[in-house]
Protein backbone atom coordinates (compact mmCIF):
# COMPACT_ATOMS: atom_id res chain seq x y z
CA UNK A 1 0.00 0.00 0.00
CA UNK A 2 1.29 3.61 -1.25
CA UNK A 3 1.50 6.17 1.31
CA UNK A 4 -1.15 7.95 -0.27
CA UNK A 5 -3.70 5.17 -0.31
CA UNK A 6 -2.59 4.59 2.86
CA UNK A 7 -3.84 8.02 3.67
CA UNK A 8 -7.23 7.80 1.50
CA UNK A 9 -7.74 4.88 3.70
CA UNK A 10 -8.01 6.61 6.76
CA UNK A 11 -9.53 9.83 5.69
CA UNK A 12 -12.33 7.14 4.10
CA UNK A 13 -12.88 5.27 8.11
CA UNK A 14 -13.12 9.06 9.02
CA UNK A 15 -16.03 10.21 6.87
CA UNK A 16 -17.62 6.83 6.96
CA UNK A 17 -18.09 6.73 10.90
CA UNK A 18 -15.50 4.07 11.13
CA UNK A 19 -11.68 5.91 12.66
CA UNK A 20 -12.99 6.79 16.63
CA UNK A 21 -16.29 5.22 18.32
CA UNK A 22 -19.57 7.04 18.63
CA UNK A 23 -20.22 8.33 22.01
CA UNK A 24 -24.52 8.30 22.72
CA UNK A 25 -23.89 11.31 25.46
CA UNK A 26 -22.43 13.50 22.33
CA UNK A 27 -25.83 13.69 20.90
CA UNK A 28 -26.39 13.53 17.16
CA UNK A 29 -26.08 15.20 14.17
CA UNK A 30 -29.83 15.75 13.66
CA UNK A 31 -29.58 17.55 16.77
CA UNK A 32 -26.71 19.46 15.39
CA UNK A 33 -28.28 20.54 11.92
CA UNK A 34 -31.58 21.59 14.00
CA UNK A 35 -29.40 24.50 15.49
CA UNK A 36 -27.58 25.55 12.28
CA UNK A 37 -31.07 25.59 11.07
CA UNK A 38 -31.91 28.15 13.87
CA UNK A 39 -28.95 30.01 13.51
CA UNK A 40 -29.01 30.34 9.68
CA UNK A 41 -32.86 31.93 10.22
CA UNK A 42 -31.36 34.45 13.03
CA UNK A 43 -28.85 35.75 10.84
CA UNK A 44 -31.13 36.21 8.07
CA UNK A 45 -33.51 37.71 10.29
CA UNK A 46 -30.77 40.15 11.28
CA UNK A 47 -29.78 40.74 7.40
CA UNK A 48 -26.91 38.82 7.65
CA UNK A 49 -26.96 36.26 4.91
CA UNK A 50 -29.59 35.95 2.41
CA UNK A 51 -32.02 33.32 2.27
CA UNK A 52 -31.20 30.49 0.42
CA UNK A 53 -33.42 28.85 -1.99
CA UNK A 54 -34.59 25.17 -0.27
CA UNK A 55 -31.61 22.11 -1.28
CA UNK A 56 -33.00 19.42 -2.45
CA UNK A 57 -33.75 16.42 0.39
CA UNK A 58 -30.69 13.41 -0.10
CA UNK A 59 -32.08 10.26 -1.74
CA UNK A 60 -31.08 7.13 -1.33
CA UNK A 61 -29.53 6.65 -4.54
CA UNK A 62 -27.61 10.20 -3.36
CA UNK A 63 -25.81 8.32 -0.15
CA UNK A 64 -22.70 6.94 -1.24
CA UNK A 65 -22.29 4.81 1.83
CA UNK A 66 -23.54 4.07 5.10
CA UNK A 67 -22.49 6.03 8.10
CA UNK A 68 -23.48 5.69 11.81
CA UNK A 69 -27.21 5.90 13.24
CA UNK A 70 -26.20 9.34 15.46
CA UNK A 71 -24.82 10.93 11.86
CA UNK A 72 -26.50 12.55 9.97
CA UNK A 73 -26.66 13.28 5.41
CA UNK A 74 -26.95 16.69 4.28
CA UNK A 75 -25.79 19.19 1.92
CA UNK A 76 -22.55 21.04 1.87
CA UNK A 77 -25.11 24.16 1.23
CA UNK A 78 -26.86 23.70 3.88
CA UNK A 79 -23.82 24.47 6.25
CA UNK A 80 -21.86 26.90 5.32
CA UNK A 81 -21.58 29.89 2.68
CA UNK A 82 -19.76 28.45 0.05
CA UNK A 83 -22.48 29.83 -2.43
CA UNK A 84 -22.69 33.25 -0.79
CA UNK A 85 -21.69 36.33 -2.41
CA UNK A 86 -17.75 36.86 -2.04
CA UNK A 87 -16.50 40.33 -0.76
CA UNK A 88 -14.04 41.95 -3.18
CA UNK A 89 -11.51 44.63 -2.83
CA UNK A 90 -10.23 46.46 -5.76
CA UNK A 91 -6.67 47.10 -6.30
CA UNK A 92 -6.34 50.54 -5.64
CA UNK A 93 -8.27 49.09 -1.96
CA UNK A 94 -5.41 46.62 -1.30
CA UNK A 95 -2.48 47.75 0.55
CA UNK A 96 0.86 46.91 1.00
CA UNK A 97 1.15 44.79 4.49
CA UNK A 98 -2.08 42.64 3.04
CA UNK A 99 -1.17 38.75 2.55
CA UNK A 100 -1.76 37.76 -0.99
CA UNK A 101 -2.30 34.37 -1.31
CA UNK A 102 -1.71 32.95 -4.45
CA UNK A 103 -2.73 28.98 -5.71
CA UNK A 104 1.20 28.28 -6.14
CA UNK A 105 1.62 29.09 -2.91
CA UNK A 106 -0.23 25.72 -1.54
CA UNK A 107 1.58 22.72 -1.83
CA UNK A 108 -1.04 20.35 -3.21
CA UNK A 109 -2.52 17.45 -1.40
CA UNK A 110 -1.43 18.68 2.08
CA UNK A 111 -2.47 22.04 1.95
CA UNK A 112 0.25 23.75 3.46
CA UNK A 113 1.49 27.08 3.11
CA UNK A 114 4.91 27.56 1.05
CA UNK A 115 5.59 30.60 -0.18
CA UNK A 116 3.95 33.85 1.83
CA UNK A 117 4.12 36.76 0.06
CA UNK A 118 2.64 40.66 0.95
CA UNK A 119 0.93 42.10 -2.18
CA UNK A 120 3.96 45.06 -1.97
CA UNK A 121 5.73 42.21 -3.64
CA UNK A 122 3.50 41.27 -6.14
CA UNK A 123 2.30 42.63 -9.33
CA UNK A 124 -1.41 42.99 -8.41
CA UNK A 125 -3.96 44.02 -11.04
CA UNK A 126 -7.93 43.55 -11.37
CA UNK A 127 -9.69 42.87 -8.48
CA UNK A 128 -9.06 40.12 -5.26
CA UNK A 129 -11.13 38.41 -2.96
CA UNK A 130 -11.19 38.78 0.55
CA UNK A 131 -10.54 36.14 2.96
CA UNK A 132 -10.37 36.13 7.03
CA UNK A 133 -8.73 33.51 9.35
CA UNK A 134 -10.82 30.13 10.41
CA UNK A 135 -12.51 30.57 6.76
CA UNK A 136 -11.97 27.20 4.39
CA UNK A 137 -10.23 28.14 1.37
CA UNK A 138 -11.12 25.86 -1.97
CA UNK A 139 -9.49 25.88 -4.87
CA UNK A 140 -11.93 25.18 -7.36
CA UNK A 141 -9.64 25.31 -9.98
CA UNK A 142 -7.49 21.87 -10.62
CA UNK A 143 -9.51 20.23 -8.03
CA UNK A 144 -7.45 17.18 -8.04
CA UNK A 145 -4.45 19.16 -6.50
CA UNK A 146 -6.72 19.40 -3.09
CA UNK A 147 -5.28 22.78 -2.12
CA UNK A 148 -7.71 22.88 0.64
CA UNK A 149 -6.97 24.91 4.01
CA UNK A 150 -8.44 26.49 7.01
CA UNK A 151 -6.89 30.31 6.03
CA UNK A 152 -4.42 31.18 9.35
CA UNK A 153 -4.96 34.69 8.65
CA UNK A 154 -6.71 37.17 6.98
CA UNK A 155 -5.27 37.70 3.56
CA UNK A 156 -6.66 37.97 -0.32
CA UNK A 157 -6.88 35.68 -3.12
CA UNK A 158 -7.68 35.36 -6.63
CA UNK A 159 -11.01 34.10 -7.58
CA UNK A 160 -10.35 30.97 -8.59
CA UNK A 161 -10.21 29.91 -4.29
CA UNK A 162 -13.74 29.96 -2.45
CA UNK A 163 -13.37 31.10 0.59
CA UNK A 164 -16.46 30.14 3.11
CA UNK A 165 -17.56 29.98 6.65
CA UNK A 166 -19.15 26.93 8.29
CA UNK A 167 -22.32 27.14 10.54
CA UNK A 168 -23.07 25.73 14.01
CA UNK A 169 -19.52 25.71 14.89
CA UNK A 170 -18.77 22.53 12.66
CA UNK A 171 -14.88 21.86 12.38
CA UNK A 172 -13.26 23.37 10.00
CA UNK A 173 -10.83 20.71 10.14
CA UNK A 174 -13.15 17.59 9.30
CA UNK A 175 -14.79 19.27 6.43
CA UNK A 176 -11.26 19.78 5.07
CA UNK A 177 -10.33 16.60 5.22
CA UNK A 178 -13.59 15.37 3.82
CA UNK A 179 -13.21 17.46 0.61
CA UNK A 180 -9.59 15.74 0.41
CA UNK A 181 -11.61 12.19 1.02
CA UNK A 182 -10.93 9.81 -2.16
CA UNK A 183 -14.94 10.00 -2.25
CA UNK A 184 -15.01 13.09 -3.17
CA UNK A 185 -11.81 13.51 -5.12
CA UNK A 186 -13.33 11.10 -7.01
CA UNK A 187 -16.92 12.95 -7.15
CA UNK A 188 -15.43 16.04 -7.95
CA UNK A 189 -13.19 15.79 -10.62
CA UNK A 190 -15.86 13.14 -12.50
CA UNK A 191 -17.89 16.42 -13.36
CA UNK A 192 -15.45 19.05 -13.85
CA UNK A 193 -15.59 21.40 -16.61
CA UNK A 194 -12.74 22.41 -18.88
CA UNK A 195 -9.69 20.62 -20.57
CA UNK A 196 -6.75 22.17 -19.81
CA UNK A 197 -7.85 24.28 -16.79
CA UNK A 198 -10.61 22.66 -15.30
CA UNK A 199 -12.81 23.51 -12.57
CA UNK A 200 -15.20 22.44 -9.87
CA UNK A 201 -18.80 24.44 -10.58
CA UNK A 202 -20.48 26.05 -7.67
CA UNK A 203 -23.74 23.71 -8.28
CA UNK A 204 -21.70 20.93 -7.78
CA UNK A 205 -20.19 21.77 -4.09
CA UNK A 206 -23.31 23.12 -2.60
CA UNK A 207 -25.18 19.81 -3.55
CA UNK A 208 -22.16 17.95 -2.26
CA UNK A 209 -23.80 15.32 0.30
CA UNK A 210 -21.75 15.66 3.46
CA UNK A 211 -21.79 13.10 6.20
CA UNK A 212 -22.00 15.38 9.39
CA UNK A 213 -21.43 13.58 12.53
CA UNK A 214 -21.43 15.66 16.29
CA UNK A 215 -19.13 17.62 16.83
CA UNK A 216 -17.24 16.01 19.51
CA UNK A 217 -17.14 13.61 17.43
CA UNK A 218 -15.94 15.82 14.47
CA UNK A 219 -12.88 17.16 17.10
CA UNK A 220 -11.94 13.57 18.52
CA UNK A 221 -12.05 12.55 14.18
CA UNK A 222 -10.05 15.39 13.49
CA UNK A 223 -7.58 14.82 16.54
CA UNK A 224 -7.42 10.97 15.47
CA UNK A 225 -6.17 11.77 12.09
CA UNK A 226 -3.83 14.48 13.78
CA UNK A 227 -2.30 11.51 15.47
CA UNK A 228 -1.85 9.26 12.46
CA UNK A 229 -0.29 11.65 10.20
CA UNK A 230 3.18 11.69 11.26
CA UNK A 231 2.88 8.07 10.76
CA UNK A 232 1.72 8.05 7.59
CA UNK A 233 4.63 10.67 7.37
CA UNK A 234 7.28 8.19 8.39
CA UNK A 235 5.85 5.81 6.50
CA UNK A 236 6.46 7.50 3.35
CA UNK A 237 10.04 8.50 4.28
CA UNK A 238 10.71 5.19 4.58
CA UNK A 239 8.53 3.68 1.51
CA UNK A 240 10.38 6.22 -0.74
CA UNK A 241 13.48 4.66 0.26
CA UNK A 242 11.93 1.24 -0.45
CA UNK A 243 11.08 2.23 -3.94
CA UNK A 244 14.27 4.05 -5.10
CA UNK A 245 16.37 0.54 -3.77
CA UNK A 246 13.33 -1.58 -5.87
CA UNK A 247 13.97 0.85 -8.73
CA UNK A 248 17.91 0.34 -8.67
CA UNK A 249 18.26 -3.25 -7.05
CA UNK A 250 17.78 -5.27 -10.91
CA UNK A 251 20.57 -2.85 -12.42
CA UNK A 252 22.79 -2.84 -9.10
CA UNK A 253 22.16 -6.16 -9.21
CA UNK A 254 23.10 -6.74 -12.57
CA UNK A 255 26.46 -4.99 -11.98
CA UNK A 256 27.20 -7.02 -8.92
CA UNK A 257 26.86 -9.83 -11.14
CA UNK A 258 29.08 -8.95 -13.78
CA UNK A 259 31.57 -7.60 -11.86
CA UNK A 260 32.33 -11.07 -10.19
CA UNK A 261 31.69 -12.87 -13.60
CA UNK A 262 34.71 -10.55 -14.97
CA UNK A 263 36.51 -11.21 -11.79
CA UNK A 264 36.27 -14.92 -11.76
CA UNK A 265 34.21 -14.74 -8.74
CA UNK A 266 31.14 -15.83 -10.45
CA UNK A 267 31.44 -19.87 -10.73
CA UNK A 268 34.62 -21.54 -9.51
CA UNK A 269 37.65 -22.54 -11.23
CA UNK A 270 38.32 -26.60 -12.16
CA UNK A 271 42.10 -27.47 -13.01
CA UNK A 272 40.81 -29.83 -15.34
CA UNK A 273 39.12 -26.75 -17.64
CA UNK A 274 43.39 -25.95 -18.20
CA UNK A 275 44.33 -22.30 -18.34
CA UNK A 276 43.81 -18.97 -20.11
CA UNK A 277 47.33 -19.47 -21.03
CA UNK A 278 47.50 -22.11 -22.92
CA UNK A 279 43.98 -21.06 -24.52
CA UNK A 280 45.84 -18.08 -25.24
CA UNK A 281 48.47 -19.53 -27.31
CA UNK A 282 45.92 -21.77 -29.29
CA UNK A 283 43.70 -18.25 -30.60
CA UNK A 284 47.60 -17.05 -31.25
CA UNK A 285 48.54 -20.24 -33.40
CA UNK A 286 44.83 -19.62 -35.22
CA UNK A 287 45.65 -15.87 -35.95
CA UNK A 288 49.04 -16.73 -37.73
CA UNK A 289 47.32 -19.02 -39.67
CA UNK A 290 44.69 -16.48 -40.67
CA UNK A 291 47.07 -13.95 -40.98
CA UNK A 292 49.15 -16.62 -43.34
CA UNK A 293 45.74 -17.48 -45.61
CA UNK A 294 45.52 -13.14 -45.51
CA UNK A 295 41.93 -13.52 -43.81
CA UNK A 296 42.85 -11.04 -41.39
CA UNK A 297 45.47 -8.45 -40.90
CA UNK A 298 49.41 -8.65 -39.28
CA UNK A 299 48.46 -5.91 -36.63
CA UNK A 300 51.48 -3.72 -35.11
CA UNK A 301 53.00 -5.64 -31.65
CA UNK A 302 51.67 -3.71 -28.77
CA UNK A 303 53.64 -3.33 -24.98
CA UNK A 304 53.06 -5.59 -22.43
CA UNK A 305 50.09 -5.23 -20.13
CA UNK A 306 51.91 -3.07 -16.99
CA UNK A 307 50.84 -3.53 -13.35
CA UNK A 308 49.15 -0.35 -13.41
CA UNK A 309 46.91 -1.38 -16.21
CA UNK A 310 45.52 -4.53 -14.09
CA UNK A 311 42.39 -2.92 -12.85
CA UNK A 312 41.44 -5.96 -10.42
CA UNK A 313 42.89 -9.20 -9.71
CA UNK A 314 41.66 -12.36 -11.45
CA UNK A 315 42.46 -16.13 -10.91
CA UNK A 316 45.62 -17.64 -11.73
CA UNK A 317 44.21 -19.41 -14.24
CA UNK A 318 43.35 -16.49 -16.21
CA UNK A 319 45.28 -14.20 -18.12
CA UNK A 320 45.18 -10.46 -19.39
CA UNK A 321 45.32 -9.80 -22.40
CA UNK A 322 44.73 -6.83 -24.85
CA UNK A 323 42.15 -6.96 -27.07
CA UNK A 324 43.49 -7.57 -30.49
CA UNK A 325 45.47 -10.14 -29.06
CA UNK A 326 42.00 -12.39 -29.01
CA UNK A 327 39.68 -10.58 -31.46
CA UNK A 328 39.77 -8.73 -34.74
CA UNK A 329 38.98 -5.40 -34.47
CA UNK A 330 37.14 -3.63 -37.40
CA UNK A 331 34.90 -0.61 -38.06
CA UNK A 332 32.71 0.24 -40.73
CA UNK A 333 32.78 2.99 -43.19
CA UNK A 334 33.27 6.34 -42.45
CA UNK A 335 31.94 7.62 -45.47
CA UNK A 336 28.56 8.75 -45.95
CA UNK A 337 27.04 7.02 -49.18
CA UNK A 338 24.60 8.21 -51.58
CA UNK A 339 21.01 7.38 -49.38
CA UNK A 340 18.48 5.81 -51.62
CA UNK A 341 14.37 4.98 -51.01
CA UNK A 342 15.04 1.45 -51.54
CA UNK A 343 18.19 -0.53 -50.83
CA UNK A 344 20.34 -2.11 -48.01
CA UNK A 345 20.17 -0.89 -44.56
CA UNK A 346 23.30 1.51 -42.83
CA UNK A 347 23.46 0.88 -39.43
CA UNK A 348 25.17 4.13 -37.40
CA UNK A 349 25.74 3.95 -33.40
CA UNK A 350 22.15 5.88 -32.93
CA UNK A 351 20.74 2.71 -34.74
CA UNK A 352 22.00 0.71 -31.55
CA UNK A 353 19.42 0.45 -28.97
CA UNK A 354 18.98 -1.51 -25.90
CA UNK A 355 20.95 -4.90 -26.76
CA UNK A 356 19.72 -4.48 -30.37
CA UNK A 357 19.57 -3.18 -33.50
CA UNK A 358 16.62 -0.85 -34.43
CA UNK A 359 16.35 -1.09 -38.64
CA UNK A 360 13.45 0.86 -38.91
CA UNK A 361 15.33 4.63 -38.37
CA UNK A 362 18.09 2.91 -40.57
CA UNK A 363 19.04 5.14 -43.45
CA UNK A 364 19.48 2.87 -46.74
CA UNK A 365 22.16 2.49 -49.19
CA UNK A 366 22.38 1.15 -53.11
CA UNK A 367 23.66 -2.88 -52.94
CA UNK A 368 26.92 -1.78 -54.39
CA UNK A 369 27.76 0.93 -51.71
CA UNK A 370 26.62 -1.95 -49.53
CA UNK A 371 28.81 -4.72 -51.33
CA UNK A 372 32.15 -1.98 -50.88
CA UNK A 373 31.95 -1.59 -47.29
CA UNK A 374 31.60 -5.08 -46.58
CA UNK A 375 34.52 -5.65 -48.29
CA UNK A 376 36.06 -4.75 -45.01
CA UNK A 377 33.66 -5.11 -42.62
CA UNK A 378 31.02 -7.47 -43.17
CA UNK A 379 29.30 -7.75 -40.19
CA UNK A 380 27.78 -11.90 -39.30
CA UNK A 381 25.91 -13.42 -36.37
CA UNK A 382 28.05 -13.80 -33.60
CA UNK A 383 29.67 -10.63 -34.40
CA UNK A 384 29.72 -7.72 -31.84
CA UNK A 385 29.10 -4.19 -32.75
CA UNK A 386 29.88 -1.02 -30.00
CA UNK A 387 28.83 2.49 -30.75
CA UNK A 388 31.94 4.97 -31.06
CA UNK A 389 30.30 8.21 -31.21
CA UNK A 390 27.65 10.14 -29.35
CA UNK A 391 27.05 7.49 -26.75
CA UNK A 392 30.17 5.13 -26.64
CA UNK A 393 29.05 1.67 -25.82
CA UNK A 394 25.93 0.16 -26.56
CA UNK A 395 26.99 -3.22 -27.20
CA UNK A 396 25.11 -5.41 -29.73
CA UNK A 397 25.96 -9.29 -30.28
CA UNK A 398 24.48 -9.95 -33.99
CA UNK A 399 22.21 -12.35 -34.54
CA UNK A 400 22.06 -11.83 -38.66
CA UNK A 401 18.76 -12.18 -40.25
CA UNK A 402 19.05 -9.71 -42.84
CA UNK A 403 21.89 -7.96 -45.10
CA UNK A 404 23.50 -4.43 -43.12
CA UNK A 405 26.63 -2.57 -43.59
CA UNK A 406 28.00 -0.67 -40.99
CA UNK A 407 29.42 3.21 -40.52
CA UNK A 408 31.72 4.56 -37.50
CA UNK A 409 30.96 1.84 -35.07
CA UNK A 410 33.51 -0.80 -33.38
CA UNK A 411 33.12 -4.51 -34.98
CA UNK A 412 34.24 -7.21 -32.94
CA UNK A 413 35.05 -10.53 -34.64
CA UNK A 414 36.02 -13.59 -33.03
CA UNK A 415 39.39 -15.08 -34.53
CA UNK A 416 37.81 -18.58 -33.75
CA UNK A 417 34.72 -19.43 -32.36
CA UNK A 418 35.62 -22.47 -30.89
CA UNK A 419 38.18 -20.98 -28.88
CA UNK A 420 36.65 -17.93 -27.70
CA UNK A 421 33.20 -17.05 -26.46
CA UNK A 422 31.73 -13.61 -27.60
CA UNK A 423 29.07 -13.97 -24.79
CA UNK A 424 31.39 -13.19 -22.53
CA UNK A 425 33.06 -10.13 -24.48
CA UNK A 426 29.18 -8.77 -24.67
CA UNK A 427 29.25 -9.05 -20.40
CA UNK A 428 32.42 -7.54 -20.47
CA UNK A 429 31.75 -4.59 -22.72
CA UNK A 430 28.19 -4.26 -20.31
CA UNK A 431 30.34 -3.96 -17.20
CA UNK A 432 33.42 -2.01 -18.38
CA UNK A 433 31.19 1.06 -20.05
CA UNK A 434 33.43 3.89 -18.37
CA UNK A 435 36.73 2.04 -19.69
CA UNK A 436 35.28 1.42 -22.72
CA UNK A 437 35.09 5.02 -23.27
CA UNK A 438 38.71 5.46 -23.41
CA UNK A 439 38.58 4.32 -26.61
CA UNK A 440 38.45 7.63 -27.66
CA UNK A 441 42.49 8.34 -26.46
CA UNK A 442 44.05 4.98 -27.04
CA UNK A 443 41.90 3.27 -29.43
CA UNK A 444 40.48 -0.74 -28.98
CA UNK A 445 43.63 -2.85 -29.72
CA UNK A 446 45.14 -1.82 -26.81
CA UNK A 447 42.22 -2.05 -24.00
CA UNK A 448 42.64 -4.79 -21.36
CA UNK A 449 40.27 -7.71 -21.43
Amino acid sequence: MTPQELKNSILQFAIQGKLVEQRPEEGTAEELFARIQQEKQRLIAEKKIKKDKPMPVITEDEKPFDIPESWNWVRLGDISTYDHRKEKISANEITKDMWSLDLEDIEKESGKIINICKASERKISGDKVRFYRGQILYSKLRPYLKKILVAPDDGICSSEMVPFNLYGNIDSRYAVYFLKSPHVDFIINSVTYGVKMPRVGTDTMIELPFPLPPLAEQKRIVAKIEELLPYIDRYEQAWSKLELFNTRFPEDMKKSLLQYAIQGKLVEQRPEEGTAEELFAQIQEEKQRLIAEKKIKKEKSLPEITEDEKPFDIPDSWKWVRFSDVIDVRDGTHDTPKYVLKGVPLVTSKNLVSGKIDFDTAKLISETDAAAINMRSEVNTGDILFAMIGTIGNPVLVKKDREFCIKNMALFKPIDNRLFNMSYLLLFLQKEQEQMKKVQVVGFNRLCL
